[in-house]
């Protein structure tokens, strides 16, 4: 009887007051005692009002339905499928949408509803994998600020691919501590890419120069990025950097000159095709036979081999720092021992001590500014040691 008088007030109220009518019938489905018929009878009255003209009375029913398991799904799946005001509330709260309906939904909808979706609290890896690859950039920014989401290490190269170029993504993504270190240097070279064209397009730099800039930088990054990986995601990042095609001979060097011989190993493990195990027995042989098969198994240039071979001589004698800074920077009297090697080896090619050359003033520059900064820090520290010893 209620419901019959509810069909037949609604044909001449006003559209607000439909609507607050509308909010006051869903709450009651959802949490008064209604009878079985009464309850037949609200559900068809709310299956009419979908047909409503006015959104306000649609966007009621969602609001009052979008966060219930209990809600009638008929209502949902059609609530889910209307204009934006609508269908916001229940795309990203109800939790009666199947993955299925999600992924459909992110495929056809605006920008909007992306995004809406990309916030839900559960969004299982398939959901993310379609935002991923279709949805547009905010709804990817959303997706990363989503602690609940589910990314798998594609969907987060596929973001990369996409939207890598836009600061806002990097700038998310790059302050993640879990985030994959094949990842993370894929934002650096897209970022590298960015800057490259950027002072190409004002004219700052000429191509050629920009990119060797840009590569020597992304090198560098490369580097901060493997020093702080193990195990499978110093792996991940090799192969990263292979299919890439990044993997050259002087970022390898660059590995065995900055002591990083994790890096140097994997690297090897990669190209050759052989077990990191194999590869790090190789290594460890001092007669530099083995070093050599292996960098030929790796298809380095042969030119680079008395490089690495003095490198490493020295990495061992010496001993590598198994930090996070030490495996970072160029240790500057291995490069200046290789470089004096190369300069007197007649079979050194020059772009290999054009290389070595610029890995020698980096290191140098490298070392005077943690010397100053060291002065720095002492000078500061220094007036606590004189209060200390005059007390």
């Amino acid at each position: 009887m209620i419901v019959r008088q509810f069909i037949s007030w609604i044909r001449t109220a006003s559209a607000g007051e439909r609507a607050e009518a509308t909010r006051a019938l869903a709450r009651a489905w959802l949490i008064s005692d209604l009878s079985h018929d009464d309850r037949i009878a609200a559900e068809g009255a709310l299956l009419m009002l979908l047909d409503d003209p006015s959104p306000l009375v649609r966007q009621a029913m969602a609001e009052a339905f979008a966060r219930s398991a209990e809600a009638p799904a008929a209502i949902m799946r059609a609530l889910s499928a209307d204009q934006p005001t609508v269908a916001l509330p229940v795309l990203e709260h109800s939790p009666l949408l199947i993955d299925a309906d999600l992924v459909d939904i992110v495929a056809t909808g605006n920008d909007e509803v992306q995004c809406a979706i990309a916030r839900r609290i559960a969004l299982p890896v398939s959901v993310c994998a379609a935002i991923a690859e279709v949805g547009c950039a905010a709804a990817a920014l959303e997706l990363i600020e989503n602690p609940n989401a589910e990314l798998a290490p594609f969907s987060w190269d596929r973001i990369v691919e996409r939207h890598g170029h836009l600061a806002a993504i990097r700038e998310a993504m790059l302050v993640m501590e879990d985030l994959p270190a094949a990842t993370r240097a894929a934002l650096v070279a897209k970022l590298s890419e960015t800057l490259a064209q950027f002072v190409v397009a004002r004219n700052w730099l000429s191509a050629d120069r920009a990119e060797r800039m840009t590569t020597e930088a992304r090198d560098r990054s490369t580097m901060n990025i493997a020093a702080r990986s193990r195990g499978e995601d110093m792996q991940g990042l090799v192969r990263h950097l292979r299919i890439t095609g990044q993997l050259t001979a002087g970022l390898i060097l660059r590995a065995l000159l900055s002591s990083n011989l994790e890096l140097f190993d994997a690297a090897l493990a990669e190209l050759s095709d052989l077990p990191l195990a194999r590869v790090s027995a190789l290594l460890h042989d001092r007669r530099g036979t083995s070093l050599h098969a292996l960098l030929r198994r790796a298809g380095l240039p042969e030119a680079t081999f008395a490089a690495f071979q003095v490198a490493l001589e020295a990495c061992h004698e010496n001993g590598f720092v198994d930090t996070d800074d030490g495996a970072v920077r160029l240790r500057r009297r291995m490069v200046e021992r290789v470089l004096t090697h190369c300069e007197t080896d007649r079979g050194a090619t020059e772009p290999l001590l054009i290389l070595l050359r610029r890995f020698a003033t980096e290191s140098a520059r490298e070392e005077a500014r943690l010397f100053c900064d060291e002065l720095v820090a002492e000078e500061a520290i220094a007036p606590f040691y004189d209060e200390l010893i005059a007390a």
